[in-house]
């Protein structure tokens, strides 16, 4: 296997488990890191031991990488995308892959044209237990798949959080929603029909939303919040059983299937490393054999799941005005 060679853009939280999970990537490094002003690039660079830093985004794309990891705000993932794809590098960006259609549309249109490697950064399926877990519907176990049910809701934001503020695409649906939106369509297809109860918190973004949804081949309830308490399970039902994602779902390790009859199958496979190595290696592992899009996190999985969220968040954003 060729070397991996990636570029960080920023350096918070996320972007340290990253490089944490890419310790577990075979032939996968880190050669350089980005940030605005460059002084957080070289604390970063210099905790991580990265040869390169770089205080300029065209001289990042224009280093001996093969590909960025895109780790920043929300609102910057489209025009970082673009650029990167533009400069003949593959991309890896980070959930949502975009902050309206309209950008994720020009973003694929330029990986298209450039022809290069472009995915959004959505770790659940990539997991071992979600790859069991497809192996054991797409076997029979519970029948043919028309309802997924899933959410979360965190009270715990920190005052001053991005999540907080809407200059940041701040609110629970662009944020952990987008997980339990990519799993309905991943299971049911696009979304038709998008019904939506919730509110607005007093800094201007969704503090929770309640969403029941109608999809190609079926039904999803959806909840994500950040002002009360919730769970963070998933369950994918079928004609002839369901399956219980246990919390936290969206890093799943333990999951429990349950067939019409009652009969109870217990499934765990612990992850390692941080949870993003797999959806790096996967990256990775596309790249070499120079494929322009993943399978399992397809360009059209990535736009019915942000068409869902947005649609959610509009329907929100229109009933506070």
């Amino acid at each position: 296997m060729r070397p991996i060679r990636f570029g960080i853009i920023g350096t918070g939280s996320i972007a340290q488990r990253f490089f944490a999970g890419l310790m577990h990537v075979p032939n996968a490094t880190v050669s350089a890191v980005y940030s605005r002003g460059g002084a957080k690039a070289r604390q970063f660079a210099a905790v991580h031991h990265i040869p390169s830093v770089f205080d300029e985004l065209d001289d990042l794309l224009a280093s001996h990488i093969d590909a960025v990891y895109i780790a920043t705000p929300h609102p910057s993932h489209a025009a970082l995308s673009i650029a990167a794809l533009k400069a003949g590098k593959a991309v890896l960006c980070e959930k949502p892959a975009a902050t309206s259609l309209a950008d994720l549309d020009e973003v694929i249109a330029t990986a298209q044209a450039a022809g290069q490697l472009y995915m959004e950064a959505m770790k659940p399926p990539f997991f071992p237990i979600y790859q069991l877990i497809r192996e054991r519907i797409a076997a029979g176990a519970i029948g043919e798949v028309h309802f997924v049910r899933a959410g979360f809701s965190n009270p715990n934001v920190p005052a001053g959080h991005a999540v907080l503020d809407p200059a940041q695409a701040g609110g629970g649906l662009l944020d952990i929603g987008i997980y339990s939106a990519f799993l309905a369509v991943d299971w049911l297809g696009a979304a038709s029909e998008v019904h939506t109860l919730g509110r607005i918190g007093v800094s201007g973004v969704d503090t929770f939303a309640s969403l029941n949804v109608q999809h190609e081949h079926g039904i999803s309830q959806l909840y994500c919040g950040l002002d009360i308490a919730g769970s963070g399970e998933a369950l994918i039902g079928g004609s002839a059983g369901y399956v219980l994602i246990h919390d936290k779902w969206w890093n799943p390790a333990k999951a429990t299937l349950v067939t019409a009859v009652g009969e109870r199958e217990e499934l765990a496979i612990a992850p390692i490393g941080s949870g993003l190595n797999y959806e790096t290696a996967h990256f990775c592992d596309l790249l070499r054999s120079g494929e322009l899009e993943s399978p399992m996190m397809s360009h059209a999985k990535t736009r019915a799941a942000l068409a869902m969220a947005l649609r959610a968040r509009e329907t929100l954003l229109g009933i506070a005005q």
